[in-house]
Formats: C-alpha cells, sequence, structure tokens
C-alpha cells in the first residue's frame, strides 16, 4: 500500500536558537551518558529499539564494519538517556564539513515516551552538538546543527524540535511503497 511521508528538515544557525525543556524530577532518575566506546552492537540495538515501531530500516542491513566505521569518526558520539540505569533514548551526533553537525538519530523507546525524558534529552543533544569542537580539536565550531524528521515519527517529534528552538528549512512529501 502507498502512503505520503512528509520530511521536515529543520536547523539551529546558533548556540542561542536552543530552547531547552525542563529536566525530569531528580527522583525520576534519568541521566545522560556518552556511549565513549564505540560499538557497533548497543548501536544496532538503540537503533531497533527506538526505530522498530517507526519503520527505521536504513541500517537494518549494515555490517558490523560500516557499523564500527560510522561511530569511529572523530566527533561522531552517541548520547544515551538512561531511566534508574535502563536505556530509555539515544541521540546521535554526525559532524560534517564546515562545523555542521546533523542529529542523525534521536528518539526514545516506547516504553520510555511521555515521561519528559525526550525534550530533556533533545536540549542534551543539541547542547553537545553546539560544543562538539570543544570535546574533539581539530574540529572547526559548530555553526549549525540540523535534523530531519518525518510523518511516520512519532506524534510529538516535529512539535518537539520546533519547541527546542529548531526552524523547518525544508519539506518534501514524496510517496513510498
Amino acid at each position: 500500500m502507498a502512503i505520503d511521508v512528509t520530511t521536515w528538515s529543520l536547523e539551529q544557525t546558533s548556540s542561542t536558537d536552543l530552547i531547552p525543556a525542563r529536566e525530569p524530577a531528580a527522583e525520576a532518575g534519568v541521566r545522560i551518558v556518552r556511549a565513549e566506546v564505540p560499538s557497533p552492537e548497543f548501536s544496532r540495538f538503540l537503533y531497533t529499539a527506538v526505530g522498530a515501531d517507526n519503520d527505521w530500516t536504513d541500517r537494518l542491513e549494515w555490517s558490523h564494519q560500516r557499523w564500527l566505521e560510522f561511530l569511529d569518526r572523530p566527533g561522531a558520539e552517541t548520547w544515551v538517556a538512561y531511566e534508574r540505569g535502563t536505556p530509555a533514548g539515544y541521540i546521535e551526533l554526525d559532524p560534517q564539513d564546515a562545523g555542521v553537525v546533523e542529529i542523525s538519530y534521536f528518539g526514545l523507546l516506547p516504553a520510555f515516551r511521555g515521561r519528559r525524558i525526550g525534550g530533556h534529552l533533545l536540549t542534551w543533544g543539541a547542547r553537545r552538538a553546539w560544543d562538539l569542537a570543544d570535546r574533539w580539536p581539530g574540529l572547526p565550531p559548530t555553526k549549525r546543527v540540523w535534523v530531519h524528521t518525518c510523518s511516520k515519527d512519532g506524534p510529538y517529534a516535529l512539535d518537539n524540535y520546533r519547541r527546542r528552538g529548531f526552524r523547518v528549512f525544508d519539506v518534501k512529501t514524496e510517496t513510498e511503497g
């Protein structure tokens, strides 16, 4: 069955564009940690756990080596949100040319949606995109952070990006199937 899928590309062009979300209450036990050791197995777990109900398929065929090549690049970072020790979601930063950083993947496992973790994780990830060069000598300072989301993603995805100060710069609709 063919369906129309709309993709929105959004950006921030200054760190001052970021509008932080409220942090979860301390008793929720939410913390965000960088996965510093490139682990194809862990990244594939996050990708499939978050994306299964949103039809994320583009990386399912990636080999262990392809995952490792993607993860083990200067500036490539995966930040994982945990709730009381359990992985709740992640945000993946992909450094590109000329100080551009793409948030290539972001999302929560289904059981953790609607618990005020998503806005907090997006805030955290956008901040880490803006200060990426501070952790990676040799990378240029970030000048632009961008992301895309589509109508197959969760119902709150686009609004979350907008509430964090991302602005739409392109919209495309294509028929899939």
